[in-house]
Parts: structure tokens; sequence; C-alpha cells
């Protein structure tokens, strides 16, 4: 375990009672409580993390926070490992492993670095101009090295173990951003009564005060902003969420939040999520989300050593961490002569400040002087130099010599930029400021006010100001006036700056965006091509599309368009940015629903019965089904499902239908309705009768199949396909709500209030004459097909329908749901003496295959009512919806494929669902191909294989030989095309 090689011998906010082991790209390193992954690497002297994307070249920590654009790192192993996690915001925990990326075979040594010496193949837009000869090397060569290169990372294969959750809040105000401006805001309207939560990203509330010696009300910041977080915490009206990114802001005053919950953990405790997902609904919002410190560009600005001068300031001062021995400061502002300041005072040698500006305040010069650190005024820096790290510098001074000066660390900065994303995710684009010289927010989204920073108003004392009265507004919008707030005093702010972005006099490459390898040439041979707006800037470099999404590079980038193209800042503009602002893992979006939570699996009242009784299940929409059910001694399935056809269609059977579709209409224009939602008429259907449906969507084609019975003259039941239950009520809805308005009807899903079973074969109607008994007469004449009625059965309401998908003398009883798993068993007693037989969804399936019934397979989406044979149900009497649509020339077109039933010539040979449709003899081409084979079954009835099919013309080739093709399964087998009822075409089973 290597020593802490730059650790302060005391100060910071770190626990040294505490310390933690860790581990980067498998070295063993010690840290403290308190740590970031950042901080604690750069105590160990560690400079080298990475690898940039394109050129791979060494990069080091720039930043101390979420804009950070090189420390991206993996961590942990295994199901849990992580790509692309900053170091910058990793907060160490022991036993943390971490490994550095895009790097191979090691960091210190990668291959991958010959790039940079390509580099002049890799210009801006090389991706279109080049991989275009030779044609043939596309698939071979080029797409599989580019594929190789893509990406950052690499994310684990397995499933991930932990747990995300997700939850809804309701508050009066939301602050965003806990720092002096956030946390004045917080106070100030947690004070006066109203609903509060408070989101900051960091651990540790502060913000800004956390890296900086600053002094409030007489306090050091640290102090003040501790006493405001124990104040804010002892208040029951205000709820503090740190480790928490606010992400989106969206319509109706709605926020996206991310809270980290357990990845400071090696592993969430029991029970514990890792991550949660906030949706936040506040009446009011203040955004105090700070600033971001602009780098400059110039040559050599990437090389490990080179950092944000704020950054270096806050490893000093909150991780006791001296990123470097010998540090040289380049700037324009006044906010870096401050780090200068903190590094000498804890014994940094500081070899210059290096200013831009050719004059600076003079108590500016005086500390420096007092310091006894060399100041060069009008002067840039124009390259660097170190292989791994920063080892010198060299700049030009405003004589116009170049001399080097030695340093390991180089602090820049060339101001700041507001934090603006969050502002322009409704639309409003930010507009440029000369007084902040940056761009500031310009409108806001409704209910969002801002404080601090990202305002443009980067002192402390105007900080504080604006979150104390913001706070106060945005509790009197939401309700809870307040006595005027005190506001904070704070010392002296140094925030004087002269805007620059480019040294032009640097040779060597100069970086604007870190991750991407965009450098100063790259924006200026997009500006020679004519891709000059920031947009196609954005795209043709790939300028801040990298996973920091330009937060460090993006006005860099501007401004060097602007200056190229002889326009303004305000003229030129910047890109808007996306939500989410801070990355989401897509496993917290989803919450619990994964897995088997994604959709719940429901279960009929008859599940355990079925369980009991030797079922194999199978998930059908959202439900479980019985697909069969095995006997002792039984094996394969093929014989169990031909065993339960036999029976049912020699005794009597019984099917768990529970799960079809169950839709109750009421109304006195029920039966107008539903005339508008089917092909045939339903208003004319008597009580005490059931009618076969089928609905169409707009565009003509079919929706759904099923039946409506008629119980009342203003009440009706409609059945759906299981599939499809909730697409036809969303459909009916529409059609109810948006259409249709007026009419007077009511709809309700009641597919789990009832259980449903469907009781088939000859026997059928002596098992139900013994079920029931006295309740109903079940008879021919009092109940012919298509009939239904509501009864009393054993003191509890049923209603009894007679249909068959089956093509038996079939009836289906229904119960309420309760009483499902005892009208299953009471089914069995009474059909014990008839031989009954439970049967399951694939005897079910053959059974209408053998009688020509369309089911999921033919109702794909893309077949009309006439494709399947039903086109003489199509009502030409009345308007319903997809009727005019489904008249199209290529709908009516009588070369569409049509439903037919398939046999195989040679009766051993097994037919394949999928299969193409050919012509004997005929080429397997796409031209060639008539149709498809949409359902396949074997037969127990005809003793071999039998299809459903679509092809063109079927109805009119009926008797004709083809070619059943399956290339994928290598099965080419000669069919002929007949009637799709294979069995009972005169329907005499099903009306005795």
């Amino acid at each position: 375990m290597t020593a802490h090689l730059h650790r302060l011998a005391s100060g910071g906010q770190i626990d040294r009672s505490k310390p933690i082991r860790f581990s980067f790209d498998d070295v063993s390193y010690q840290g403290y409580a308190g740590d970031t992954l950042a901080s604690a690497l750069l105590a160990n002297g560690v400079r080298l993390v990475g690898r940039s994307f394109k050129y791979h070249r060494p990069r080091g920590i720039l930043t101390a926070g979420p804009e950070e654009p090189n420390a991206l790192v993996e961590l942990r192993a295994g199901a849990r490992r992580e790509p692309n996690t900053r170091a910058t915001t990793i907060e160490l925990h022991d036993g943390l492993q971490a490994w550095s990326q895009n790097r191979w075979p090691s960091l210190r040594h990668d291959i991958g670095a010959i790039n940079s010496l390509l580099s002049p193949l890799f210009v801006a837009g090389f991706y279109y101009k080049t991989f275009m000869w030779p044609a043939a090397f596309w698939e071979k060569v080029y797409e599989p090295a580019i594929r190789h290169a893509a990406g950052l990372g690499r994310a684990s294969a397995e499933a991930d173990p932990d747990s995300y959750e997700k939850i809804n809040a309701f508050c009066d105000v939301l602050v965003i951003g806990g720092g002096p401006a956030g946390l004045a805001a917080a106070l100030t309207a947690g004070r006066s009564g109203a609903r509060v939560i408070l989101c900051d990203e960091d651990f540790a509330l502060g913000g800004r005060l956390n890296a900086d010696i600053r002094e409030i009300d007489g306090k050091p910041g640290v102090t003040w902003a501790e006493g405001i977080a124990d104040e804010l915490m002892a208040l029951p009206n205000v709820r503090i969420l740190t480790r928490t990114s606010v992400f989106g802001v969206y319509d109706g005053g709605t926020y996206g939040a991310l809270e980290r919950v357990s990845d400071h953990l090696a592993e969430p405790r029991p029970h514990q999520p890792r991550q949660r997902l906030w949706k936040i609904v506040a009446k009011r919002a203040v955004l105090a989300s700070g600033a971001i410190e602009r780098p400059i560009v110039f040559g050599g600005n990437d090389r490990p050593g080179v950092m944000m001068a704020a950054s270096v300031r806050g490893y000093v001062n909150r991780f006791a961490v001296t990123p470097g021995r010998e540090a040289a400061i380049y700037t324009g502002c006044d906010d870096a002569w401050t780090t200068a300041f903190d590094l000498a005072r804890h014994g940094v040698t500081i070899a210059a400040i290096i200013d831009h500006r050719s004059t600076v305040a003079a108590p500016l010069r005086a500390e420096a002087t007092r310091l006894g650190i060399p100041v060069h005024l009008g002067a840039d820096v124009i390259d660097t130099r170190g292989r791994h790290g920063l080892r010198a510098i060299t700049i030009r001074t405003a004589d116009g010599r170049a001399p080097t000066l030695r340093a390991d660390l180089l602090a820049m900065s060339a101001g700041w930029s507001p934090n603006l994303g969050l502002t322009t995710h409704l639309g409003h684009r930010p507009r440029w400021s000369e007084t902040a010289t940056a761009f500031v927010p310009d409108g806001l989204p409704p209910g969002i006010s801002i404080a601090g920073a990202v305002s443009g108003a980067f002192s402390l004392a105007e900080a504080l100001r604006q979150g104390t009265m913001l706070g106060a507004a945005a509790a009197d919008a939401a309700g809870f006036a307040g006595a005027a707030p005190p506001v904070p005093r704070a010392d002296d702010d140094k925030v004087e700056l002269s805007p620059f972005w480019h040294v032009a006099a640097s040779r060597a490459k100069a970086f604007v965006d870190f991750q991407h390898d965009v450098t100063s040439a790259d924006v200026a041979l997009a500006a020679r091509e004519g891709f000059r707006s920031v947009e196609l800037l954005k795209r043709y470099t790939t300028l801040g599309m990298a996973t920091d999404q330009g937060k460090t590079s993006n006005i860099n980038g501007h401004a060097m368009m602007a200056e190229l193209t002889g326009r303004t800042m305000a003229e030129i503009g910047t890109t808007m940015f996306r939500a989410p602002v801070a990355p989401v893992a897509i496993g917290a979006f989803a919450g619990h629903h994964r897995g088997r939570d994604f959709r719940p699996t429901r279960l009929t009242a008859g599940h355990a019965w079925a369980e009991q009784n030797g079922a194999s299940f199978v998930e059908t929409g959202a439900w479980l089904r019985a697909q069969w059910f095995t006997r002792p001694g039984e094996a394969d399935w093929l014989p169990i499902v031909s065993r339960e056809v036999r029976e049912v269609r020699s005794k009597v059977g019984v099917c768990d239908v529970s799960t079809l579709g169950k839709i109750d209409v009421q109304g006195s224009d029920a039966g107008l309705f539903l005339d508008r939602v089917y092909i045939n008429m339903v208003s004319t259907l008597p009580v005490g009768k059931t009618r076969y449906g089928v609905m169409l969507r707009e565009d003509g084609i079919v929706l759904d199949d099923g039946t409506a019975a008629r119980f009342a003259p203003d009440h009706y039941v409609v059945s759906t396909t299981t599939a499809n239950a909730a697409k036809v009520m969303q459909h009916l809805e529409h059609a109810r709500q948006v259409l249709w308005p007026e009419l007077d009807v009511q709809l309700v899903s009641v597919t789990e209030q009832w259980s449903q079973y469907s009781i088939a074969g000859p026997q059928a109607r002596r098992l139900l004459e013994r079920l029931l008994g006295d309740a109903i007469d079940v008879s021919n004449a009092a109940l012919p097909y298509l009939g239904c009625v509501e009864f009393t059965w054993r003191g509890v309401p049923a209603r009894l329908f007679r249909v068959s998908f089956s093509g038996e003398l079939a009836y289906e009883i229904a119960v309420p749901a309760q009483h499902g798993d005892a009208a299953i068993r009471a089914i069995m007693a009474a059909g014990a003496e008839f031989g009954i037989t439970p049967y399951g969804t694939e005897a079910l399936g053959v059974m209408r295959i053998e009688k020509g019934h369309v089911a999921g397979n033919e109702i794909n989406g893309t077949t009309t009512a006439a494709d399947l044979g039903l086109g003489r149900m199509m009502s030409t009497k009345k308007d319903y919806i997809g009727r005019v649509l489904a008249q199209r020339p290529g709908l009516v077109d009588p070369e569409r494929p049509t439903l037919v039933g398939l046999r195989p010539v040679d009766p051993l040979a097994r037919l394949r669902a999928g299969a193409h449709i050919l012509a004997r003899g005929a080429a397997p081409t796409t031209e060639n191909d008539e149709g498809y084979v949409t359902s396949v079954a074997f037969s127990p009835m005809l003793g071999h294989w039998i299809g459903l099919a679509l092809v063109k013309r079927g109805p009119q080739r009926i008797g004709e030989r083809m070619r059943a093709y399956d290339p994928v399964r290598d099965g080419d087998t000669e069919v002929e095309l007949v009637s799709p009822v294979f069995v009972d075409p005169e329907g005499a089973r099903l009306h005795a």
C-alpha cells in the first residue's frame, strides 16, 4: 500500500481516524472517510487516470465535480461492474475497486496511443470522408474496426443484483443546490412553514464553501454551512436529499431527481435500494446550481497535472491534498489568484502566476509579492511538457520571450459559466451577458427562480442575498408569507476577469473537448468547411457530445467559432441541454419494474387447482395459463396434447378461459356504440344472445375479434383475446371519450372480476345438467347455440354462454373470481362420471386450427377481415371505425394473401409455422413468395399435421399443390391447399 505522498499533515474535512483501503488498476492505496476517489488518488500521487477517446492521450484529473471529462473509471467487478463513473464524484468506501478505461494492455503502455501519431487522418468529420474505398472492405475491415473502437468502458454482462426504487414527492418549494445560495433559500422558505425539499448532488452540503476559505456572519464558511444544515434537519417541514442530482425539468412543476442511496457502499444493505428515482412536484423551485469553471485552450492543455484552479483549491482546502509540489497558475480572472495564495500557504512552491491581462488589482499584486510569487502579466502558456504527467510549461511573456518553467501542476481558469442546463429543458435558450461574460438564462421554466452563480452573480455576498430573497418569494408564492429575512453578511470576493478562450500562439495540440479529443484545429476546420452554426459544429466535430455534455468545452468552442467567423457571442449563441443533465442508470428509471416485476404475472382463480393436477404453465399476455396437464407416466408434450384433444372430442373437457378480456358495456347508447366499433351489427342482437364480432383499427386492419353478449337492452358484455384485452379497452375508451363523447355509454374492464371455464365435448350438456341442477335449463331449446343467460347458482351470481372455440358442443360458465377455485372443483366432480379431462392452451389451439378459427397468429397487425375470410361480416348499412380505409386499393387487391388450410401431401411430413408458400418448382426468391404459414398443429383426429396459411388468392386455389419452404429449419414440404375447416365442416357437433 502506497504512502500519502501529497496529503497535508492537517486540515481538510476528511476523517483521519477512519482510514479506507481501495485499489486502482489492482494497486492498493489508502484514503480517509470524506475523500472522493479523485482526492484519494491525488493524495497518493496518482496523476495518470485514463486515456482520451480518440487519440488515447494520457489524461489526468481536471476538476473536482460532476463536470469532470477525463477521470472516467470502471467501478466494482462482476455483476456490479459500472463503467464511465467520474472519479471526482465517487465517495470513497472501504474495499472500493476501480480500473482505468480505454487502454490496452495497460494504462501507462497503451497501444492505442498510436492514434495520436495518426491524428492527421482523424480530423473533425473524418468518418464522413474515409472508409469509402475499397467498398468490399466495409463489412470485413472497416465496420468491425469501428465497432471495436467504439464506446468507453465495459458493462457487466451479468444481471444487476441490486434493486432500485421510484418515489413521488410533493412540496411547496424545491431548492436545487446546497451551496450558499441554496442553503439561504431553503432556510428562509423552511422558516416560513413551507414544505421544502433541498437536493444536492454532493454528500456534504456547502458547495464552494467546502472548497474556499470564506467567512459568513463572522464564522468560517464551512462552520456557517454546517449550522444551517443542522437547523434545516431540525425543521419537520424540510427534507434534505444529499447525493441527489436533479436531472430534468418537466411540465407542470415536475422535476426528476436521482438519489444515490447506496453508491457510497461496497454493496447495498439488506432491503436497501442502490438508487432511488424521485418524481418531485413543486409549487415553486429555486435553482442554485452554481457555475462551472472554464478551461483555457492552449497547447498541451490536456496533460495530466493541468487542472482547473478552483478545483485545485478544493482539493487543498476540503481534502487536504496538494495535487503538485511546484505549481503555476494560468488565468485571466481574479479568482484563480486565490488558488495560488492557498497553495503557497500550504507549502507548495508557486513557479509563477501567468495572467493574460495586462493589469490586475493592486491588492492581488501585493499579496503575491508578500508570498514571493513571481507574476507574469500579459503572458500566456503556449506549451507543456511531460510524458505521463506535467513536468514543465513554456510561456510567452508580454515582451515576446518564451521561457520554460518547471511545474508539475498547472492550475488554469478563464472564468465561470453558469450551470444552467436545467433552465433550458422546456425550450428556453440562454443569452450572452457581457456583464457576466457568460451565457445566462433568458426566460425560465414556469415556477423557477435562479439564485447565485447560475444567474451570473459570482460573488458570495450576492449569492446569499439572492438565495435569501428568492427563498422568501418562493414560499410567499406558495402561500407562506413571512417577515423579511436578514441577509447573511459575507467577506468580499475577487470576481474581475477579462474573457479569453484560445492561445493562438500555441503550436502543439490545443484541446477544446477533452473527452472527445476535439482540438482548436478541428473547430477551425469546421469553420472552413461551412459547419458554422453551433449545432452543426457540435455534430461535425462531436464537440459537447461526450458523457459530460460539453460542460467544460462548449463555451470555448463556440467562442472560437465566433472569432473565426467574425460574430459576437450573442450572435453565435449556444446549444441547448437535454434531460438528463446528470447520468441516470436505466435501472433507476425501471425501478422495481424488471424481471418478473416488469409486468406482474397474473394468476387465475383456478391456478392452484391446475398446479395440483399436473399443469405446465405458459405466459399468455399478462397471465399464466395451463398449457397442458401431465398424467403419471406421461413425458412428451405432443402425446399429452393429442390425448386431451381426443378426450374432449369424444367425451368432455374443461379449460380455464378466465384470461379472455371481458368489458362491461352499459348505457342507452351501448348498442349504437358497439355498432360503430364492430364491423357487423350488434344493436340488433336480441337480449339473451351472443354474436361473434371483429374490430378494425383506423387504418382498416383487424384489431381483435371476440363476442358481444346482450343481457339487457342497455347491457352488453364484450369479450376479447387475452393478449389484446388492454389494447381493446384503450381503443374503446378513446372512441367513447374522444370520438363520441355525446353517447350515453359507460365501459368497465371486468376481466379480473370473473372466473370463466369452457366446458366442451359431446357430454357437455349432461355435465352441466348434473352441475347446475334446477338452477337453469340448459336444453337445446332453452339455450340454443350463441345463447347467454344470467342466473344464480348456489347463491352466487353466474353467467352461461353457449359459445365454442373448439367446434364442439360447448358452454362457458362464469362466476365471480372469488368463487373460481370452488367452481372448477365442482365442475370436475360433476364431470367425473362422464370422463372429464382438463385441457390447456395447446389442445385449445389444436382444436381451433382444426376448425379454422383465427387467432393471434392470423390477427397479426397486417391482415384485413377479408384476408381472414370474414369479409362478408363487414356491414354496408352502417359506418364503423376502419370502414373507409379498409377499402383502400391495396387492402382489397384480389392478389392479397387470404386464409386457407394446408395439409402435407406426405401424411408423415411435419409442417412449420413461418414457412413460405411457393409454387412447385419455383426458385426460393422474394419475387416468387406467395404467402406464409401462420399456424400449425398435429391433428389427432386426422392423424397428420395440418396448418393455416395466408396465400395469394387462397380460396380460389383450393386443391392446388404448393411448397412450404422453410430455409431456417431446412424444411421443404409439398402441401395441398384445402378448406381451413378440417373437422365437422357442417357444424353438427356445434349445434348438437
